[in-house]
C-alpha cells in the first residue's frame, strides 16, 4: 500500500519540490561549510604531516608554523643533548624563512616560505624532494615546490622545458635545480622553496645555532612517550618536547581555538541547519492546517492522535532523505570543483556525510514536532 504521509506530499507536487529545493540547498549549506573547515586545517598542517620524525622539539611560546619565521627559536646544543637520551637514534636542524621572492618576469616581489637543512639528511617524506637534495649542495640552489601559486612566475613550465630558471631570492641570485611538491598551507605560504643549510647561510647571513623545528628520530622498538618524558626532564624549559601527531594538533588547534575560522564556519553550518528547519516547518505546518478537517475525521473514525502523529514524522523522514540526496551529489560536485580551482583538500569522507546526514534527519525531525502542535486543534467535533 502507498503510505498516506507519501500521498499528502505528492498531491502538491509544486511546493514539495520548493520544499526539497530548501532541504538541499540548506543540506549542501552545511556540508560546504564543514568541508572548507576541515579542508583549512588540513591543508594548515600538511607540512606538518610530511616531517620525518618521531617527536619534535620547538620553541615553548609556538602555536603555529609561522610563529617559527619570527625569530621563535631555540638553541641548537639542545638538540645534541636529546642525541644523548635513551632510544634517541638521530636528530635533524629544520630552519624556516620567508624571504622575498622576485617573479624573473615581473618586476614585483613576493614572500615565500623557505626550508633549510642538512641535504644529507632526511627531513622531509617526499621522494620527490629527497632524490634532488644532492642539487642544492651546491651554492645557491634550490627546490621549487610546483604548487606554488603561479604569481610567482612561470618557474615550473620554464623548468620543464629544459630552461634555466634564476631569480632573486633576499636580493641574492639563485637557481632553481629540480621541483617538488608538498602544497603548503594557505595559512602559512603561497609558495615554498627547497635548500641547504649553507646556502641558508648565504641567503640570511646567519648562523645555525638557532633552530626553528628540531626533528628526532627514535631507535626500532623505543617507546615514544617514554622517550618524551624522559627528554621533557632532560631538557630544559627553553625547548618544548611533542611527538609528532601533537605537532598536527596544535597546528589544527591554533586555527580553531585563537583564530575566527573555525567559529565563522560552524555558525554558517547552524545558519544552514536553521534555514531548512524554518523552510521545513512552514511546509508541513501549512500541510497540517490545510488537512485539519481531515485529521479530526480519522480522530472521529477511530484512528488515534499518535496515529495522526506518525504521519507527520513519515512526511519529515521522507523529505529529510529526498533532500538530503540531491544536497550530497551537488556537494560532491564542488568539492571536486573547488579542489581543481584551489589548493584545498577538499573530499568528502564517509563521516562527514553521516554526520550531515543525521543532521537533515534532526532539522526535519524537529520541525515536524514543533508543526505537530497544531493537530491539538484537530477536533473531532470539526467535522459535525
Amino acid at each position: 500500500m502507498i503510505p498516506v504521509a507519501w500521498l499528502q506530499l505528492m498531491s502538491q507536487k509544486t511546493r514539495l519540490l520548493v520544499v526539497l529545493a530548501g532541504i538541499a540547498f540548506s543540506t549542501l549549506l552545511i556540508f560546504m561549510q564543514l568541508g572548507f573547515q576541515v579542508a583549512l586545517y588540513d591543508s594548515a598542517t600538511e607540512i606538518h604531516k610530511k616531517l620525518h620524525a618521531d617527536l619534535i622539539l620547538i620553541n615553548p611560546r609556538v602555536e603555529n608554523l609561522i610563529d617559527v619565521t619570527y625569530r621563535l627559536h631555540f638553541p641548537r646544543r639542545r638538540l645534541y643533548q636529546a642525541l644523548s637520551a635513551n632510544g634517541v637514534d638521530s636528530v635533524n636542524s629544520l630552519y624556516i624563512r620567508f624571504s622575498d621572492w622576485k617573479n624573473p618576469n615581473q618586476p614585483r616581489n613576493r614572500a615565500i616560505l623557505i626550508f633549510s637543512f642538512n641535504p644529507d639528511e632526511r627531513v622531509f617524506d617526499l621522494p620527490e624532494m629527497n632524490a634532488n637534495l644532492d642539487k642544492v649542495k651546491l651554492p645557491d640552489m634550490v627546490l621549487f615546490d610546483r604548487t606554488s601559486r603561479p604569481e610567482f612566475g612561470p618557474i615550473v613550465a620554464n623548468f620543464e622545458q629544459g630552461k634555466e630558471v634564476s631569480t632573486e631570492v633576499n636580493f641574492r641570485k639563485v637557481t632553481v635545480a629540480g621541483l617538488f611538491t608538498l602544497g603548503g598551507s594557505i595559512f602559512s605560504a603561497d609558495g615554498i622553496l627547497v635548500t641547504s643549510d649553507l646556502n641558508f647561510i648565504r641567503l640570511f647571513n646567519e648562523s645555525l645555532e638557532k633552530v626553528s623545528i628540531g626533528l628526532i628520530n627514535l631507535k626500532p622498538g623505543a617507546n615514544i612517550q617514554t622517550v618524551k618524558a624522559d627528554l621533557v626532564q632532560k631538557l630544559p624549559k627553553d625547548v618544548k618536547v611533542l611527538t609528532h601527531e601533537e605537532f598536527i594538533k596544535l597546528e589544527k588547534t591554533y586555527w580553531a581555538n585563537s583564530s575566527v575560522i573555525g567559529y565563522i564556519f560552524a555558525l554558517g553550518a547552524l545558519m544552514g541547519f536553521i534555514v531548512g528547519a524554518v523552510i521545513v516547518y512552514q511546509i508541513l505546518y501549512t500541510d497540517v492546517t490545510e488537512h485539519l478537517a481531515q485529521y479530526a475525521t480519522l480522530k472521529a473514525i477511530g484512528y488515534t492522535h499518535n496515529y495522526l502523529l506518525s504521519l507527520v514524522l513519515q512526511e519529515a523522514f521522507i523529505l529529510a532523505v529526498l533532500g538530503y540526496i540531491p544536497g550530497f551529489l551537488i556537494s560532491n560536485i564542488l568539492y571536486e570543483l573547488t579542489k581543481s580551482a584551489s589548493r584545498l583538500p577538499m573530499n568528502m569522507d564517509f563521516s562527514r556525510a553521516i554526520f550531515v546526514l543525521l543532521l537533515t534527519f534532526l532539522m526535519c525531525f524537529a520541525s515536524g514536532a514543533i508543526a505537530m502542535v497544531k493537530l491539538r486543534d484537530a477536533d473531532p467535533a470539526d467535522v459535525f
